[in-house]
């Protein structure tokens, strides 16, 4: 076997605290509002791709989880990452021949492809699978192609397979800055603050639903552009503001104010679902009781200060955001009122060993805590709990077991 074209790459969830919701130009995918997001570890939320470019591979193929998609001529959205990135390695490998005489510049450019790619959670379950995948392919085809672009220049790209996927090529915290320009030139995501900035903000992530979401994100959000007048108000008033607060809050590590912005845009954004004709319902009981729990958590504190900020995308799953003390007692709480099945491993991911030897759900609530809040959900209502902190943006993984390929270039999953 010759040299080998291949590289593989990982991507993270990012979880947006200033919701992007509509498309002033869909093909280009241009918002009509900036966005503001916290990208979370990969250790337990990621995408994984590896894209080979061969001269004998017969046609360009996609699998994703497993599954070959065998219409691929017809996803706009991958033939748009696929044909700007070849784009760009065709100019590299011109420049390369005619600045700096090189000969033997390798064609990638002219090579058909063999993707795979897979998420390590559930897909289309309004848990940003969408943005840590086509964040991933970007970023992938960026190496693979050693393209000689910044990141922000490649959010570009990634932003026409998924708008949000923008945001999962930063670590920490970052803005999808929404542009003016009508070919999108300046739609693009930047970085506020680094992973490391603020060590003390962790999230949990309640599961609540691992199935696919009745309504997608990209039909939910072109209803609301054409239907809600909420929307209109947000865009002109709301979002602007907030974003500059928003920006200030993490630069000053102000947890009260980043969590009272938090909670509103949530809560905007699912008024906005609700204003749409005909409504649109992402959240569900379960999603709601949350919301409940985590009002009365900060209402009811001695301190009377805010210690936690939900935070609800396009599905009924919850991320809650706090600072390191307060995830222990979010986290019985949370296993008191939404018990799991009875395989405890399964139900909470305990990276941190904050209960080691002790039974989450059974310890003591908050001082001042009203437990008649709302009434012990079945159990199994949450899935599964995920404590996560702040992460970094994708990576190359280099080693010989990691790759999705097998040395002919096919899955080694099917």
């Amino acid at each position: 076997m010759g040299t080998v074209y291949e590289k593989t790459a990982t991507s993270p969830v990012n979880i947006a605290v200033i919701k992007y919701w509509g498309k002033r130009d869909t093909n280009l995918i241009l918002p009509t509002n900036s966005s503001l997001s916290v990208t979370l570890s990969q250790d337990h939320l990621q995408s994984k791709t590896t894209i080979r470019a061969s001269p004998d591979f017969e046609k360009t193929r996609l699998w994703l989880n497993g599954v070959e998609d065998t219409d691929i001529e017809k996803n706009k959205r991958l033939q748009n990452c696929l044909s700007e990135t070849r784009r760009l390695r065709k100019e590299y490998e011109e420049r390369l021949r005619k600045d700096k005489n090189v000969d033997n510049v390798i064609p990638l450019s002219e090579y058909n492809l063999h993707i795979c790619s897979e998420n390590n959670f559930p897909t289309a379950a309004g848990l940003a699978s969408s943005a840590s995948g086509f964040a991933c392919l970007a970023y992938t085809l960026s190496q693979l192609y050693e393209l000689p672009i910044s990141t922000t220049e490649l959010s570009k790209i990634a932003r026409q397979g998924s708008g949000s996927a923008c945001r999962s090529l930063f670590g920490g915290f970052v803005a999808w800055e929404m542009g003016s320009q009508d070919d999108g030139s300046d739609s693009q995501a930047v970085q506020i603050a680094s992973q490391d900035h603020w060590p003390e903000l962790e999230a949990l992530i309640c599961v609540v639903s691992d199935a696919k979401k009745d309504t997608s994100s990209t039909e939910g959000m072109q209803n609301t552009v054409n239907t809600s007048t909420l929307l209109q108000h947000r865009i002109e008033h709301v979002v602007p503001l907030r974003m500059k607060s928003m920006i200030k809050a993490i630069h000053e590590r102000d947890f009260q104010k980043f969590a009272e912005i938090t909670m509103q845009d949530s809560n905007q954004f699912h008024a906005m679902c609700l204003d749409t004709y005909p409504p649109i319902f992402y959240l569900n009981d379960v999603s709601r009781a949350i919301i409940r729990v985590i009002t009365e958590y900060n209402s009811s504190n001695p301190e009377r200060k805010l210690k936690a900020a939900y935070t609800f995308d396009a599905g009924p799953n919850v991320v809650i955001y706090t600072t390191s003390e307060n995830v222990p007692e979010i986290i019985n709480l949370i296993a008191k009122y939404f018990p799991g099945n009875e395989n405890t491993r399964d139900y909470f991911s305990d990276p941190f060993q904050l209960f080691v030897g002790k039974a989450i759900g059974e310890q003591p609530l908050p001082l001042g805590f009203n437990d008649q809040i709302i009434s012990v959900f079945p159990k199994g209502n949450v899935k599964q709990i995920l404590h996560t902190k702040v992460g970094e943006g994708p990576k190359v993984v280099a080693g010989e077991f990691d790759g999705l390929l097998n040395k002919q270039g096919w899955p080694k999953k099917t």
